[in-house]
């Protein structure tokens, strides 16, 4: 036991640790646009590309019946004078909606056509070599998935090249409407009587990047990846860990030491959720630009697995699958994976999401022998950030143009070094405001000592006299 003396005099001592501990503690939380620009580099678009050679029926009108409908049509006017054509052909158009097996039949020809469908998601690397970290349903579909979205998309095209068909037949240009009507009819048929056959398919995965060069400007980054160690999609440990050859040191994220996470802390989630990377009308090129939603830890839940998952409420929805859930210093503490349906609609609901802990996505790491490592350039660009925030913009520079040394495509690279020289421009670095009032100051000074210089020499002067 510390005596009651000690103990008083130890109290200055433990305050100041105190303060000192809390400082470090405030150090390590960052803002969320400082949160943003550390972490949205080393996060990347996940593409999985299955081709493969399809096989469907073709499908045709059935002449005789389909003449009876032109005819029949054609007796509600006679004249030619009470109906214009494009009326006539709206009536054709829903007999042909509301019943397609009476005028479509398939027949015993084939469609031959390759085909391509992409299952896209997220991922971020951890070590600068190319490691990223992913869910393993981005990259492991399974097969009744992948026939679906083969079917969907055959379909889709067929039907389209039907419809210009009878557009060129008819010398009649369909309305939007009108379209979607014939696209409904021929895809009752496909659905229904058409068979679809798929042969030679094959996989391939790729990782985007983002890259934001000075010499270039913005621009993409497409690289061919390969399957390090997986588990399985929900219900299973949904992880995968892949590998990609990069020319550079990678910007990567931090996976967190603490393995304790809060019921209530802030979380940031960088992603590619599929309402945005679909928008029509947003700019192509900007589809490799993270998403930044945030949330709060809600609960910390038991998989059906047994394993725990963090349940938050920052918004996820398709495509922000394997996106890194952060914590207020910019740490990966999960992994998103998979949302709630709403019972009624069957839509995700858009506040019950969840994640895979640290502890789980250590397993895969120390199973393949991977261990997560700030990069050097990640290292360098985060102290340039940090003198940014601070308002040393021109440390910030020197810094920034250490990275481009290391890697000059590094995202965000040229953006923020035209910010640094515009705020020095205008003055607003610290350094030198400090440097400035420094100067001013020691000016001052050296006017007062001047001037108590020539008093005290004004004063000897008149005392000799």
């Amino acid at each position: 036991m510390i005596p009651t003396r000690m103990l008083i005099n130890l109290r200055p001592i433990i305050f100041f640790a105190a303060i000192c501990t809390a400082n470090v503690a405030e150090a390590q939380s960052i803002s969320s646009e400082q949160n943003y620009a550390v972490n949205s580099p080393g996060v990347a678009l996940v593409q999985t590309v299955f081709t493969a050679t399809v096989y469907v029926n073709k499908v045709k009108m059935k002449e005789e019946r389909f003449q009876q409908l032109v005819d029949s049509v054609k007796k509600l006017d006679t004249t030619g004078t009470l109906m214009t054509a494009q009326q006539k052909l709206d009536i054709v158009v829903r007999a042909l909606y509301k019943n397609p097996l009476r005028y479509l039949t398939s027949s015993n020809e084939y469609f031959r056509q390759g085909h391509r469908i992409t299952s896209s998601g997220t991922g971020f690397f951890i070590t600068g070599d190319g490691y990223l970290i992913t869910n393993c349903h981005i990259i492991d579909r399974d097969s009744a998935y992948i026939r679906k979205e083969f079917i969907i998309s055959t379909f889709k095209e067929v039907t389209e090249t039907n419809i210009r068909s009878l557009e060129l037949s008819w010398e009649m240009t369909l309305t939007e409407e009108q379209r979607e009507l014939i696209s409904n009819a021929y895809s009752v048929m496909y659905s229904q009587v058409s068979s679809l056959i798929l042969f030679d398919l094959t996989r391939e995965i790729y990782v985007l990047t983002r890259t934001d060069s000075t010499r270039a400007g913005e621009k993409h980054g497409r690289m061919p990846a390969e399957v390090v160690i997986k588990g399985k999609a929900m219900p299973g440990k949904d992880v995968a860990i892949l590998k990609v050859a990069t020319p550079y040191d990678m910007p990567t994220l931090m996976i967190s030491k603490n393995a304790a996470i809060r019921i209530g802390e802030q979380v940031l989630v960088y992603g590619y959720p599929e309402p945005v990377s679909s928008n029509a009308f947003l700019a192509k090129e900007t589809e490799t630009d993270p998403t930044l939603t945030a949330g709060i830890v809600s609960a910390i839940k038991k998989s059906v697995g047994g394993w725990p998952v963090i349940q938050m409420d920052a918004a996820i929805t398709h495509g922000s699958s394997g996106s890194p859930v952060c914590d207020n210093a910019g740490n990966v503490i999960g992994l998103a994976t998979f949302g709630t349906l709403e019972q009624k609609t069957g839509s995700l609901a858009s506040s019950y999401n969840f994640a895979i802990p640290v502890s789980v996505i250590n397993e895969y790491l120390d199973s393949a022998k991977v261990t997560p490592v700030m990069s050097k350039v990640s290292h360098q660009y985060n102290q340039a950030l940090d003198y940014f925030f601070e308002g040393y913009y021109y440390k910030a520079l020197l810094k920034l143009e250490s990275v481009e040394k290391t890697n000059p495509d590094y995202p965000g690279l040229a953006y923020y070094k035209n910010e640094c020289h515009q705020l020095i421009d205008a003055g607003e670095d610290q350094e030198s405001f400090f440097k400035t009032a420094a100067f001013r100051v020691l000016a001052i000074l050296l006017i007062i000592g001047g001037i108590w210089t020539f008093y005290k020499w004004q004063q000897k002067k008149r005392t000799v006299l």
